[in-house]
């Protein structure tokens, strides 16, 4: 059974201070927003994993729902929904995606440790914080499964954090979470209520009440034979790709071993456990199911051990139910054009009303892909999968990706890791007046305030 404590990392609120002349008065931002886009970072507990992981259970997680990993330990959970209120403070967002953890093997196939964590919810009211969610799992002894939704999992440490006047995005970084007595017990005994878990960050959209939509009457649809004409059309009028490359490659590029990060560019978008390549143009036969179409967007790994890889310009080639996805690869100042990277299975990409779409088709590495990568992995080594959307519609929409918000990454905040450190408070704030939380002020400000709570925090670790 795990004991080791996760290490608390102190709340620290990103804060954008801009003179007094240009604050608005509280009675301005009186009005409800909705929270709209966004996510949340989450370890849940880094000694839980290892022992999951570890030589004990022997066990593995896996990730549900569109969610994904940063750095080493976290889990990102996207598609931020619910409400802020500026004058009160009130907040509430939920999240999408889940982890599911299986350990300690049974002879019927079957594990003795089963959780899942999905959905979490934040809310904040009157100064108190809780972090709710989903639960399903087997008692521990028992084996009894039990599910139950929304449960009051962790209680959030808001010590010295005024939630009241922010505007958008709101950012909270390293928040400092304690497993509530209804969490101890849907965490299937595992852990005592009290048990320190690990921090919470997260970064929220906010939007003013939208004015009430107008609805427009309904256009006739297309005859049968005008659709006919339009999937068989060879252009195509928009595309996209989703890829996440590898997740273990992500997790070590931006880990505590790579100590890099990654940077999207020309149109390319994060959805947290994939990267999306849009802009897609080229032709495509509905007849033979056969596509060629070229992507906007690039990606570029960056690493502490020197790694410096950039993937652009990547293509789509499917034909007899089988894809190549191609990408320019830069690696050491040099670039190669059109590498074939992965493979994977495309068959039935047919239309259907003007969309022809693949969803998480299995991929391999090729041999010029595991060149491409440095040898790190061998060919046929399984990559993430690939999912393409086709328009050969132009009314036809392409798939939602995972909306992970436009505000800065949470993980890129500055944040001290000593146990024991107090969690910071607001310099505004320690003297008594509101601070409001606005994050979205312009990059710089908010840069430079960061770094002055950073540098404080420092000062008060040295006299702890």
């Amino acid at each position: 059974m795990p004991s080791s404590p996760s290490v608390r990392a102190p709340a620290v609120v990103l804060l954008a201070v801009l003179p007094g002349a240009l604050l608005p008065a509280p009675a301005a931002q009186a009005a409800s927003r909705t929270v709209q886009g966004g996510r949340l970072d989450w370890g849940i507990r880094s000694s839980f994993q290892s022992y999951v992981t570890g030589p004990v259970a022997q066990g593995s997680w896996s990730l549900t729902g569109g969610a994904a990993t940063v750095g080493g330990s976290q889990f990102r959970f996207h598609s931020a929904t619910g409400s802020y209120d500026p004058g009160s403070g009130a907040f509430r967002a939920g999240f999408s995606g889940g982890v599911h953890f299986v350990g300690h093997r049974q002879a019927d196939g079957g594990h003795e440790l089963d959780l899942t964590i999905s959905r979490p919810t934040v809310r904040i009211e009157s100064g108190t914080g809780t972090l709710y969610a989903d639960m399903a799992g087997k008692e521990r002894g028992s084996g009894r499964v039990t599910t139950s939704s929304q449960v009051p999992l962790a209680t959030l440490g808001l010590s010295g954090i005024d939630m009241r006047g922010g505007s958008t995005p709101v950012s909270l970084v390293g928040v400092p979470a304690t497993l509530t007595p209804q969490g101890a017990s849907a965490f299937a005994g595992y852990y005592a209520a009290g048990t320190p878990l690990d921090p919470v960050s997260l970064s929220v959209d906010t939007n003013a009440p939208a004015a009430a939509k107008t609805t427009k009457s309904p256009q006739p649809s297309p005859s049968p034979s005008a659709t006919r004409k339009k999937e068989s059309a060879a252009r195509v009028e928009d595309a996209a790709v989703d890829w996440g490359v590898r997740r273990t490659f992500r997790e070590y590029v931006t880990g505590s071993v790579g100590r890099g990060r990654w940077a999207l560019s020309g149109g390319a978008q994060d959805g947290g456990a994939v990267f999306r390549f849009p802009q897609g143009k080229g032709t495509y036969d509905a007849g033979s199911e056969k596509l060629e179409a070229v992507f906007a967007g690039a990606v570029r790994f960056t690493a502490a051990d020197g790694l410096d890889l950039r993937l652009a310009g990547l293509t789509a080639r499917v034909s007899s139910g089988t894809g190549t996805l191609l990408a320019d690869v830069t690696r050491g100042g040099a670039t190669e054009k059109a590498v074939p990277l992965v493979t994977f299975a495309a068959g039935g990409l047919a239309p259907e009303d003007g969309l022809a779409v693949l969803t998480e088709a299995p991929a391999t590495l090729t041999a010029e892909g595991a060149k491409a990568f440095g040898s790190l992995y061998r060919a046929g080594t399984e990559m993430d999968p690939v999912s393409l959307a086709v328009a050969l519609d132009a009314k036809a929409e392409l798939p939602a990706l995972p909306d992970l918000g436009t505000g800065a990454d949470p993980s890129d905040a500055p944040a001290t890791h000593s146990a024991g450190t107090p969690a910071a408070r607001p310099a505004a704030a320690e003297s008594g007046s509101r601070t409001p939380l606005a994050v979205g002020g312009g990059a710089a400000i908010a840069a430079a305030v960061a770094a002055v709570l950073y540098a404080a925090r420092r000062r008060r670790a040295r006299n702890t």
